[in-house]
């Protein structure tokens, strides 16, 4: 049984990056404070806080990301063709992760058991493909574009939103252009830095 969730930190306002993505900003201007929930800085989490970060990083099979969450480079990979992703020699994932381009790329292998495998035939070839490889339990890690063709292809059975008190107003929107879809309210918390709601995913009921 395959079983597809993502969780996203979310602004009031519907933004899951702000504008103006760039390698030395890869969250956009205003993004960093969507992750402050979990990023405390002084390593000091609200228990609730530290409840959804365990969530967060939990294991999976397999993750789908965009190509923009994997990295800046634009076009043609040959513009960076040694760029590995932002996490260093051992990123967090400890699976395969599939990227969503439209260039293909050689899979990178990394520490820890990683590999970014690289799929130009789109979301439903990803999603096959990553269910196969994680023995169905799939996440989907962002960006915005990523998580929206999964749940426009009503492939999303989970969603886990970490809603931060921030408006961003400009940025990269997790809902738009969806319909069609139902939210169940299956558990809900909050700290003074976030409400964490998880959704079970549906498609909207006749």
């Amino acid at each position: 049984m395959t079983f597809t969730t993502s969780h996203m930190s979310i602004s009031l306002d519907g933004f899951v990056a702000g504008p103006d993505q760039s390698r030395e900003n890869p969250l956009g201007r205003g993004g960093l404070d969507l992750h402050r929930w979990h990023l405390p800085g002084d390593g000091s989490a609200h228990e609730v806080d530290q409840d959804w970060t365990d969530r967060l990083m939990r294991p999976r099979g397999a993750y789908i990301m965009g190509r923009n969450m994997f990295g800046p480079v634009r076009g043609d990979w040959s513009t960076d063709p040694d760029w590995q992703g932002w996490w260093g020699d051992e990123p967090p994932y400890h699976a395969p992760v599939f990227v969503l381009t439209h260039y293909a790329h050689d899979p990178v292998p990394m520490a820890g058991g990683t590999t970014f495998f690289f799929v130009t035939d789109g979301i439903a070839a990803a999603l096959a493909q990553a269910r196969e490889a994680g023995d169905g339990d799939v996440d989907i890690s962002g960006g915005a574009s990523a998580v929206r063709q999964v749940m426009s292809a009503g492939e999303l059975d989970e969603l886990s939103l970490d809603i931060a008190p921030v408006l961003l107003g400009r940025g990269e929107r997790l809902f738009d252009g969806i319909t069609g879809l139902h939210l169940d309210v299956l558990e809900a918390a909050h700290s003074p830095l976030a409400t964490h709601v998880r959704y079970g995913v549906s498609r909207t009921r006749a």
